[in-house]
């Protein structure tokens, strides 16, 4: 899988710790664009055999809702990855935090988190991990959102991690919903990235190898109605919708992720379901399916580190909510010979 790099256009001009390197892929005024870069999955994982670090990132809109066994299930029983990253929206008045350890007891420690009410985001190392942790910082931004019972919070909460040597920034947002608010959920990526990390820039600083985006963006599908969507769906045959997501299209237009990297959408999309089974709305609305949930990643060092994406796939066998979560499996590799960025 080759890297994806972002074209910069203007970037070196700036000098805020992360518009360096996401001014480019957010900006509306880039004179060229590559989009998102759609890369196959690699099934194949020896677990950092031929990896530097591998990396299990996980995205799930709760809707208010959780149990210690869907936690169960959101991990999985394969926990031989370095760092577990898991971004939530719409959580519930728990202590999410301890649920997660409890599950992840044996073999992983929480190392960082970052709250915004609803909006949450945890990383976990193995047990030994606080060794290979130089440098980790967290920030926040609001864009708006609705209080009541689960305070609907929308903006991003990020960690900033450098691990084995290796810098990371890991974004968890939730962006405005709606198929018709596509503008400004565009627009709010675009504040996200001006605004985190700015108040505690340092000009000295190194920037990011690594950036990760992840959580329930609210792009919707556009262009088709939604039972002949859920036929398509129904016949395994989503690919074909590809072509009507929002999110897509607008990085294809220049507005948002340019240069970044996602897995193939080989999933059905992840909302909106019948809290408590697998079908979809069945309420008035009776919505269009859409990939709202997404994981997308951009090795900004593209001559010091390597990726390879070995999973990208929804969590079925979770019911609790009107979303599916969704689950990544990125793997990097340094190359010691290139010169230090």
């Amino acid at each position: 899988m080759g890297n994806c790099n972002a074209i910069d256009h203007g970037g070196r001009r700036r000098s805020k710790f992360l518009r360096k390197q996401m001014d480019s892929t957010m900006s509306n005024h880039v004179a060229t664009h590559d989009g998102i870069k759609t890369v196959e999955v690699d099934h194949r994982c020896d677990f950092s055999r031929n990896s530097d670090l591998c990396i299990s990132i996980v995205t799930w809109n709760m809707n208010g809702k959780v149990s210690y066994q869907d936690l169960v299930e959101l991990v999985g029983s394969n926990r031989k990855f370095d760092l577990l990253v898991v971004g939530f929206q719409e959580v519930p008045r728990k202590n999410i935090a301890r649920l997660l350890q409890a599950v992840l007891l044996d073999t992983h420690i929480l190392q960082g988190k970052v709250i915004m009410q609803s909006l949450q985001l945890y990383v976990f190392g193995p047990l030994n991990s606080g060794l290979f942790i130089k440098e980790m910082k967290v920030d926040k931004h609001s864009v708006g959102g609705l209080g009541g019972l689960i305070r609907r919070t929308k903006g991003a909460v990020a960690i900033y991690i450098s691990y084995k040597g290796i810098r990371m920034v890991f974004i968890a947002c939730h962006l405005s919903a709606h198929a018709r608010n596509v503008e400004e959920r565009n627009s709010q990526c675009r504040h996200i990235s001006h605004n985190l990390f700015s108040r505690t820039w340092n000009p000295y600083a190194r920037p990011a190898q690594v950036t990760v985006w992840l959580g329930d963006l609210n792009y919707r599908i556009q262009g088709i109605d939604t039972h002949p969507a859920r036929n398509l769906i129904q016949e395994d045959l989503q690919r074909l919708l590809t072509s009507k997501d929002q999110l897509l299209r607008e990085a294809e237009r220049g507005q948002v992720f340019n240069g970044y990297c996602e897995g193939t959408l080989t999933f059905k999309p992840t909302y909106k379901y019948n809290v408590g089974s697998s079908n979809y709305d069945t309420s008035y609305k009776v919505r269009v399916p859409s990939w709202t949930d997404r994981i997308l990643f951009k090795i900004e060092d593209v001559d010091k580190i390597s990726a390879n994406l070995h999973c990208y796939e929804s969590i079925d066998d979770i019911h609790s909510s009107d979303h599916k979560p969704v689950k990544a499996h990125l793997c990097l590799k340094v190359d010691e010979q290139s010169p230090p960025a």
